[in-house]
């Protein structure tokens, strides 16, 4: 998955901007962001401090880890039972 160009850090920096008052074509303007990642941003990261999101981003992590565990021993179970099939 590619990297972004701003930190967890910088997008609720840029997003408090947002609410501090400035409008929000202003702070995509000043950043360099279309408005639609502004607000794909405002759904994620909106009323987070940094820390939450810090947190967030690790149990995010250790889903995916999780996840692709379950899947590996799922594949692992079906060929287990596939050759146990094929045997009798």
């Amino acid at each position: 998955m590619r990297k972004g160009r701003f930190s967890q850090e910088q997008i609720i920096a840029i997003l408090r901007e947002q609410e501090a008052g400035m409008t929000t074509a202003e702070v995509c303007r000043r950043h360099g962001i279309s408005s639609a990642t502004f607000y794909a941003w405002k759904s994620k990261y909106g009323g987070l401090e940094v820390s939450e999101a810090k947190r967030l981003k690790t149990l995010e992590d250790e889903n995916r880890k999780l996840k692709k565990l379950l899947a590996e021993q799922m594949l692992d179970n079906a060929t287990l039972k596939e050759l146990m099939t094929k045997n009798f």
